[in-house]
């Protein structure tokens, strides 16, 4: 190869490099900069009708909610049936949202392939994450929000729209006993992750959080921790999938 032509070619690439970093910093600000954003910005807590929790990994965040309460039972829509361990005495659920592919193929992130990432940020189709607890404990990582009975149905009214109107409704094994994903409706992409699929839905029920939140920091910054002393360590049975390395969160 002539010398000129590979000097073209490093020049390329490291001008290619340059620009990735850039947009890398670019989306990070972005990020940054659209969490802190407030919608329902004359929002407050004053509700005592109903607590949910909002957990996070440090990666993915998910809505923690009781499995039955008088305006909702979830039960009806994500039935015990489909687990593999059916028959615990469970009191929530955790429902959150994200792109099929990643879900499905990639466990943990050291699994992840560029060919996932690059679908992912472009468009590519969702899946609802549907996990089974008993009696989650509150913590740094998994945060409670008390909510109006009104509230509460217009966030159980905006999760409902996330499920794929299809009948029967499909679903697919878990990472555990207590899991499992099903056919969700919306596109994944770049500018709809999975922390932002949270936070619409808290918005959807008038809470106050961020406009944008790519990341889980912009949504978890807007609810306060639990009360110091009360462990972050949810039931024995979800430790696992409290880990950071876990997708499944």
């Amino acid at each position: 190869m002539a010398a000129p032509t590979r000097h073209r070619l490093i020049r390329a690439a490291l001008m290619g490099l340059i620009g990735l970093i850039a947009a890398v910093i670019c989306f990070a600000v972005a990020g940054w900069v659209g969490s802190s954003v407030p919608r329902n910005a004359g929002w407050r807590q004053t509700g005592r009708d109903i607590e949910i929790l909002v957990e996070t990994n440090g990666v993915h965040t998910a809505l923690v909610l009781p499995l039955i309460a008088p305006d909702k039972d979830w039960r009806t829509i994500f039935p015990a049936s489909d687990l593999r361990a059916p028959l615990r005495p469970y009191t929530h659920i955790s429902i959150s949202w994200g792109e099929r592919a990643v879900f499905l193929d990639t466990p943990r992130w050291q699994n992840i392939s560029p060919v996932t990432i690059l679908r992912a940020t472009t468009g590519s189709s969702s899946l609802l994450h549907v996990a089974h607890y008993v009696r989650p404990a509150p913590g740094n990582d998994v945060r409670p929000l008390r909510l109006t009975s009104a509230e509460y149905r217009q966030l159980v009214t905006a999760i409902e729209k996330s499920i794929a109107p299809t009948s029967p409704q499909r679903h697919y094994p878990g990472y555990d006993s207590y899991d499992v994903f099903y056919d969700a409706a919306g596109t994944y992409w770049i500018g709809r992750t999975c922390n932002q699929w949270t936070s619409d839905m808290l918005a959807a029920a008038g809470v106050k959080v961020g406009r944008w939140t790519p990341f889980s920091g912009g949504v978890i910054k807007w609810i306060a921790p639990a009360p110091a002393g009360i462990s972050s360590r949810l039931i024995e049975n979800t430790r696992e999938r409290a880990s950071p390395e876990r997708l499944g969160q």
